[in-house]
């Protein structure tokens, strides 16, 4: 970071096969801090039943934001987490313990996320929980510190794009 100044703690943000992960390690790199991958978090009950298709209820989700809570709050040098967050509870729950947390959500067209996710392998996340994903996605309120991109570009102009747009609020 220029200045040596510590960005804020940031979640990359969005469905599943948005990018979250990719886009979010690229962002660390760049902001020279942390990397912490999202689904590392989850409970095994949660990747094994979203392996099996069953979409995971708020009750589910809960200890695994509690565990990305955690991680964000150990982070004194800044931290990129990936992390769904695809509702305001959810970005609530984490931000309740980080209050300076920010969040870049992805946004990319339902057709170009379905095929990727038809297309990646070795992932727990099948494409027949896309719509639940889709359904459950409540877009960033206007008082929730983010930014919202249109995903569709390289993950490497994006990881750009995003840091210096937090540079610029340092």
């Amino acid at each position: 970071m220029a200045d040596h100044a510590i960005p804020p703690p940031v979640v990359v943000m969005g469905v599943s096969g948005s990018g979250k992960t990719t886009v979010a390690a690229r962002l660390a790199a760049a902001l020279g801090v942390p990397f912490a991958e999202g689904d590392d978090f989850h409970p095994a009950a949660n990747i094994a039943a979203m392996a099996a298709g069953i979409a995971l209820t708020d009750a589910d989700r809960a200890p695994w934001l509690d565990r990305i809570a955690d991680r964000l709050t150990r982070a004194t040098d800044g931290v990129v987490v990936s992390c769904s967050a695809l509702a305001r509870s959810y970005r609530d729950r984490l931000r309740a313990d980080v209050p300076d947390l920010v969040f870049v959500h992805l946004d990319v067209p339902r057709a170009e996320v379905d095929r990727q996710l038809r297309h990646r392998g070795g992932h727990f996340m099948p494409p027949s929980l896309l719509d639940s994903q889709l359904a459950t996605l409540e877009p960033l309120d206007a008082d929730e510190a983010g930014i919202v991109v249109d995903a569709t570009d390289t993950p490497e102009a994006l990881a750009d794009r995003v840091a210096a747009w937090l540079r610029s609020r340092l």
